[in-house]
């Protein structure tokens, strides 16, 4: 019996997500006297995986599955799980892992527990900690079926480096024309820039910047930071910016260590958002705007005047520090 984790790779290079859910494997596997196993889909070199903890990966190498697809990747971790003797699966809270987790679980006949942002509590009963009410509160939910989905949250547990090996093993799963049902005929996707879901800093804008054409600051201050560009509900609603960059409650969910926001007021759906940010900065030129409540430190001032100086003070210390 082994912890089997879902592994996520782009382009055959595996993303951040994916160690910092095989570094919670294996703390779980610790805790349960067990190893670890991880399942990837047409990845390159594993090996980098064994610096956390995983002990075995099985790469499903086919052409046919170089999309994701729910149905078939749900299958195809299924069968690894029943093959390694998994009881404990652990994914995850990426966009396809939202999708994948709950049909993994009905056909595990498993207890589901999202947001988990800590190791279990007790593995006997099973007892993990989750956030709720949009980041707000936390949870104890004990799983009491034999197999447990676990869905770690983003920048929850962080990256546990160890020493070890990750052997490699090909795997096949035996998938039915019915996994197909839906295929992926084409893939856009926006090139040479961060995305919010991998951003360690996100960097956002909103309708107190005028207008689109005030954007070049807030991507000046994005490129010097290396972070991701977001914006607000509204900013989206507008056509300044595209949908893909609208975070809060109806867009994508940060977890980012920084989150810095511009002229945003905070309205509480994009506040549910955010909420996972570790750090949240603010600069607003209205001192009763909403978002200085939840931030860590606001600046009140005109952003067309404090962000062009930023970027240049961010620009001194990045060459000092080069």
């Amino acid at each position: 019996m082994s912890i089997l984790v879902y592994i996520e790779s782009e382009e055959g290079k595996f993303k951040k997500a994916s160690y910092e859910v095989a570094s919670y494997a294996k703390g779980v596997a610790e805790k349960m006297g067990t190893s670890v196993t991880a399942i990837a889909f047409n990845a390159g070199d594993v090996s980098e995986l064994g610096k956390y903890g995983v002990d075995k990966v099985l790469n499903v190498n086919s052409e046919k599955l170089k999309n994701f697809n729910a149905e078939a990747y749900s299958d195809a971790v299924k069968q690894a799980a029943e093959k390694e003797g998994s009881k404990v699966v652990v994914l995850s809270q990426s966009a396809n892992s939202k999708y994948l987790a709950p049909l993994l679980a009905v056909q595990l006949e498993a207890g589901y527990a999202s947001n988990v942002v800590a190791l279990p509590e007790s593995t006997d009963p099973f007892t993990v900690k989750r956030t709720a009410f949009t980041n707000k509160a936390f949870n104890f939910t004990k799983i009491s079926t034999d197999v447990k989905v676990i869905g770690l949250s983003k920048n929850a547990y962080g990256l546990k480096e160890v020493q070890g090996d990750a052997a490699a093993e090909e795997f096949s799963p035996n998938l039915s024309e019915e996994d197909f049902s839906v295929n992926v005929e084409s893939v856009d996707k926006a090139t040479n820039k961060v995305t919010i879901a991998d951003a360690e800093v996100v960097v956002s804008g909103g309708r107190g910047l005028k207008g689109p054409e005030n954007w070049g600051m807030i991507e000046e201050m994005a490129d010097i930071l290396g972070a991701a560009t977001a914006c607000s509900k509204p900013v989206s609603d507008m056509g300044w910016r595209p949908h893909s960059e609208h975070v809060g409650q109806t867009g994508k969910p940060v977890a980012s260590n920084l989150y810095i926001a511009v002229g945003i007021s905070g309205a509480i759906q994009h506040l549910a958002g955010i909420n996972a940010a570790k750090t949240k900065v603010v600069i607003n030129n209205d001192p009763e705007a909403p978002f200085f409540k939840a931030a860590d430190y606001g600046v009140v001032g005109d952003a067309f005047e404090i962000v062009p100086k930023l970027n240049e003070k961010l620009k001194e210390f990045k060459e000092k520090n080069a």
